[in-house]
């Protein structure tokens, strides 16, 4: 098949599409110089969610989209669409991206290199002349990393009514500024529908490109990983109070240590995860201790849990194992336990004819590929739940993430980017 159809702003080249790649001299610019904005000392970036930074770096994004000749729709949340028409362009679009929020120490290529993947494919279609039936559309969602504003994923799960318009727009800073507030100081306060039972488009596809942020690709020496689908979550805040009392005076038979007791529920949640491999995980990732005072038994323990696992069954039952461990824990300590669930993602199976065309697609390319399931929550999660969807993971080095000295190979982060490349025209049709 060879493209000969003239795009408006640029002549037709003849181009074979089988032949056709994306610029990783330019990809690789396109992401160092959106990591200027927000830089860190340490070569990573600090860009929260709806700051100024936030602000620039979305105006950046913009820019470069409408020098492609992209209309640009923002919605109610702060969601950026680039669309590039298409010759039909009354079908629903063929959707790739990711965000550009990032962690407070976070690195230069999560999220954001499956935007700026995005922004390439768009470029080279431009520069080749190529013509889609179906529209492309590049999506930047809002505070991915809830980092500043919480919940997480927060511009994809209104998108698809995980939690509505209303109840995202009045979440709070630490400082009290509301994210309708911060929305309204940077400009993207947008009048588009958010959500697609308020009347926003359906996308026919969407495809996120995404670093893998974990050690799996790298260790197996692969370059693509082809992404099956991301593990379910439940996350949990647990509570064990016992008394506060003096460190001195009170003999050990007769204490009441929260924090002694919380000690052994903590290791519980590893040794369950332990016993629900391979796709069990389970985190103890804050813990605060009440009075915290060198000399007093501690009478309060709070701390969050973090459980993964790859189907709804396997989730269902570490939750029933960590309850029946804080019932045994107030039989045998003298305490109270309270474990209450905060957060509950479903686990995702990605669309299998996406996945194929990936996994395809990394053939084609001569990459060696892996299929994987995404262990990090991802925008596509949610938008799986309103159109077909599909992953492509990259390796990054040392599988470190959400950290300044994230970092990752210029030819990996190409070969992603051209497996996306085709796997948006397969679905968005070459006009010819």
């Amino acid at each position: 098949m060879r493209a000969d159809v003239v795009n408006d702003r640029f002549p037709a080249v003849n181009t074979s599409i089988a032949a056709l790649a994306i610029d990783g001299d330019r990809l690789w610019q396109s992401l160092m110089d959106l990591a200027q904005i927000g830089a860190t000392a340490k070569g990573g970036v600090c860009r929260l969610a709806l700051t100024e930074l936030d602000r620039q770096a979305r105006d950046l994004f913009v820019a470069w989209c409408r020098a492609e000749g992209c209309s640009i729709r923002i919605d109610q949340i702060g969601n950026i669409f680039a669309r590039r028409a298409g010759v039909r362009d009354e079908l629903p679009a063929i959707a790739t991206g990711s965000h550009i929020d990032t962690q407070p120490t976070g690195g230069k290529f999560d999220g954001n290199y499956g935007v700026m993947a995005g922004l390439e494919v768009l470029r080279t279609l431009n520069q080749h002349g190529i013509r889609t039936e179906a529209p492309v559309e590049v999506c930047v969602w809002t505070n991915e990393e809830g980092s500043r504003f919480v919940p997480v994923m927060m511009g994809s799960g209104v998108y698809i009514d995980a939690f509505s318009l209303e109840h995202a727009l009045s979440r709070t800073d630490h400082d009290g500024v509301t994210v309708a507030e911060a929305l309204t100081s940077i400009g993207y306060a947008g009048s588009a529908p958010a959500s697609v039972n308020a009347g926003a488009s359906r996308f026919g596809a969407y495809f996120e490109a995404h670093i893998e942020q974990g050690p799996v690709l790298e260790d197996a020496n692969i370059t693509i990983g082809v992404v099956t689908g991301a593990l379910g979550q439940r996350w949990y805040d647990v509570t064990v109070s016992g008394m506060e009392s003096h460190a001195g005076p009170t003999p050990m038979r007769l204490r009441k240590d929260a924090l002694f007791a919380a000690t052994h529920l903590m290791q519980d949640v590893v040794n369950i995860a332990l016993a629900h491999q391979p796709d069990g995980r389970g985190t103890v990732g804050c813990v605060h201790v009440y009075p915290n005072s060198r000399n007093v038994i501690p009478g309060k323990v709070t701390f969050t849990v973090d459980f993964r696992h790859g189907d709804d069954e396997g989730l269902l039952a570490m939750d029933a194992a960590l309850r029946q461990a804080a019932d045994a824990l107030q039989r045998d300590f003298p305490v109270q336990v309270a474990v209450e669930q905060v957060v509950y993602y479903a686990p995702a199976a990605f669309a299998p004819e996406l996945v194929d065309a990936i996994r395809d697609g990394a053939v084609r390319a001569g990459c060696s590929h892996l299929d994987i399931v995404s262990g990090a929550g991802h925008d596509a999660v949610y938008v799986a739940a309103t159109a077909p969807t599909a992953m492509i993971f990259v390796p990054c080095k040392d599988g470190i993430s959400h950290n300044e000295i994230e970092d990752a190979d210029p030819a990996h982060l190409a070969a992603g980017a051209n497996v996306l490349l085709h796997a948006v025209l397969a679905r968005a049709g070459v006009a010819g």
